[in-house]
C-alpha cells in the first residue's frame, strides 16, 4: 500500500498536468489569430479572411425570443456569414465603435472556447484544430442592449 502511495504520488509530481500540455503559446497565438480573422474580417468586409477562420459546417446561433414569449433557434451557416461579409459585413461600423476583445477561456487538446466582445454583441466560439488549423465550428451569440 505505501509503495502505491509513493508511486502516485511520483507520477503526481513527475507527470505533466493535462491542461499544462494542452496550450502552448502557439496555440494561444493561432486561436487568438483565429477569433481576431472572424471579428476583424467582418468589420473590414474581408470574406477570405472570415473564410479562413471557419470551419466549412459552421454553426452560428442565436436564441431569439418573439412576441409570444416562446424562444428559438436562429442560425446560419459558414457560406452565409462569408457572403454577408463580402457584401460588407460590418464595414459600416464607424472605426471609433470597432471593438474586437479576444479572451481564451479554456484550452484542452484540440478545443477551445473562446469570448469575443465586439460593438453590438458577444460571441461564445468554439474552435477547433482540424487538419492543423484553429477554426471556428460553433458559435452561440448575443445582442448587446443599445447604448441610451
Amino acid at each position: 500500500m505505501r509503495k502505491a502511495c509513493l508511486f502516485a504520488a511520483v507520477l503526481l509530481v513527475v507527470a505533466p498536468p493535462q491542461r499544462a500540455a494542452a496550450q502552448t503559446s502557439v496555440d494561444s497565438a493561432a486561436i487568438r489569430q483565429t477569433a481576431l480573422d472572424y471579428a476583424e474580417g467582418w468589420y473590414t468586409g474581408d470574406a477570405a479572411r472570415m473564410e479562413r477562420a471557419l470551419h466549412p459546417d459552421l454553426a452560428k446561433r442565436m436564441v431569439e425570443t418573439g412576441a409570444n414569449g416562446r424562444s428559438h433557434l436562429d442560425q446560419m451557416g459558414a457560406l452565409e456569414l462569408v457572403q454577408i461579409t463580402r457584401g460588407g459585413g460590418g464595414s459600416r461600423t464607424p472605426q471609433d465603435r470597432r471593438r474586437a476583445e479576444v479572451r481564451i477561456l479554456d484550452v484542452y487538446r484540440s478545443a477551445a472556447s473562446v469570448r469575443v466582445t465586439m460593438s453590438d454583441w458577444v460571441d461564445y466560439l468554439h474552435i477547433a484544430r482540424f487538419n492543423g488549423r484553429w477554426v471556428i465550428v460553433n458559435a452561440l451569440w448575443e445582442e448587446n442592449p443599445p447604448s441610451p
